[in-house]
């Protein structure tokens, strides 16, 4: 199960995940974001800072909730990306998909 330690910044949900999102936890991770958006949190911000690993499974979760969030009204963006993980979104084209920020107070502005 990877621990996405929810906390909100004005309308904006920032979930913090430490560690790594692959096939073991990808379902949990699919259910509890889709789960936070379905319950109206639509503009969410994932801090990405203590990720280390991601999965084509975490890439498909997170495709998913890009989706659905955008169907609801909001986005979801990403901040703090490792340098070898930002590359995984670069090659798979995710980057033009999901936006990429670098730190948290430039993402947050975007909302």
């Amino acid at each position: 199960m990877v621990d996405l330690y929810p906390e909100y910044d004005d309308a904006v949900l920032v979930l913090n995940p430490l560690g790594r999102i692959d096939g073991t936890n990808a379902k949990a991770f699919e259910e509890a974001m889709l789960g936070r958006i379905d319950a109206g949190d639509s503009n969410i911000l994932m801090n990405f800072e203590g990720i280390n690993y991601i999965s084509s499974a975490g890439l498909r979760v997170l495709l998913m909730a890009a989706k659905r969030s955008s169907q609801a009204g909001g986005q979801l963006a990403l901040c703090a990306v490792q340098d070898h993980i930002q590359e995984v979104f670069k090659f798979s084209g995710f980057a033009d998909i999901i936006p990429i920020h670098d730190d948290r107070p430039s993402a947050l502005g975007t909302f």
